[in-house]
């Protein structure tokens, strides 16, 4: 098969199941009463959204499992083993990423408090298993320590600095994209335009894996989307943003350009960095930089709607991801 099949065969399958398995779940969640804990110190609107279904990330996680590790097979017959071991990796990877999401959103659930793991708890969890994907990736030879840098035609080899570094850009994305998951429709409609900038390189380097990725990306996204668009119907929770931030990241080292998810990720970075500066400011000189971090609320504050933000966010995504067109 062409890689084009493989990436309709991939996008069309993960869409189906995720959007059954939404439709099962939503009403499951609901008569067991398992809603999201609202924040009280967020905007006073979302008191409305209290008692929304959440954890809808486990279809998503169940539709790309099941779908990848069936094309996997599917193209043994066509492909080598260790081609497609970066797809294997990348998948075990948000999976594992995904299951600190699933321990956080049912300690919330348990607890009624929107307080799950701690930031700790978290942070060793996810450096682990960063570490754990980038040895898998340098021992079977899918990547080694030099970097292309972007708008500059050269590579420079980092030695060992370039673990250090990629862990850190690894897990500053995939909890970033956790901060994006904030109003309805937001994370998805992001992951949805970084899904189809990644198939447009996919197929502009010819790369199996990350058109496989790419596909599973964007079928979730539009699945999610048709019960997660404003008014939410469910929110994925952690289980479903921590899998698409390692998603997402992880098809980045598959194209072989891992500083590419700074550009097309643009806005985790953008929200991650809301956050942080909000919090060293504030304890510096009691003042805020923004109405609410991250930014996303301090549009809210500001009278943006849901879907106004939404839209904002999806158009600087697209213009990020055509300046990436001409940075690699």
């Amino acid at each position: 098969m062409s890689l084009f099949s493989y990436f309709i065969i991939t996008l069309s399958f993960v869409f189906i199941i995720s959007t059954l398995l939404e439709k099962m779940l939503i009403p499951f969640f609901r008569l067991i009463h398992a809603g999201q804990p609202i924040y009280e110190t967020g905007p006073s609107w979302h008191k409305s959204k209290s008692g929304t279904p959440t954890m809808g990330g486990l279809a998503f996680l169940v539709a790309v499992t099941v779908t990848l590790t069936a094309v996997f097979l599917i193209a043994l017959s066509e492909n080598t083993v260790m081609n497609m071991l970066p797809l294997i990796f990348t998948l075990l990877f948000a999976v594992l990423n995904s299951s600190v999401g699933v321990l956080d959103d049912i300690k919330k659930l348990k607890q009624k408090r929107n307080e799950g793991l701690t930031p700790f708890q978290k942070l060793i969890l996810q450096t682990a298993f960063a570490g754990m994907y980038l040895a898998l990736m340098r021992i079977y030879g899918f990547i080694d320590e030099k970097i292309a840098f972007p708008f500059f035609n050269t590579e420079i080899d980092l030695g060992f600095f370039y673990y250090f570094l990629m862990i850190f850009m690894i897990v500053g994305i995939v909890n970033c994209a956790n901060l994006t998951d904030g109003i309805d429709g937001l994370a998805s409609s992001v992951a949805f335009i970084i899904g189809c900038a990644f198939a447009f390189f996919a197929f502009r380097f010819l790369s199996f894996n990350t058109a496989v990725l790419s596909g599973a990306i964007i079928g979730s996204a539009i699945s999610f989307l048709i019960f997660n668009h404003h008014p939410a119907l469910i929110f994925m929770g952690d289980t479903g943003s921590l899998f698409f931030g390692a998603l997402t990241v992880g098809a980045a080292f598959t194209l072989g350009k891992p500083l590419i998810i700074l550009f097309l990720g643009i806005i985790y970075v953008i929200e991650g960095v809301s956050d942080v500066l909000q919090v060293i400011h504030y304890k510096r000189t009691g003042k805020r930089i923004f109405k609410m971090a991250p930014l996303h609320h301090h549009f809210e504050k500001s009278g943006w709607t849901e879907n106004q933000i939404c839209l904002l966010f999806g158009v600087i995504t697209v213009a990020a991801s055509a300046i990436a067109y001409f940075a690699f």
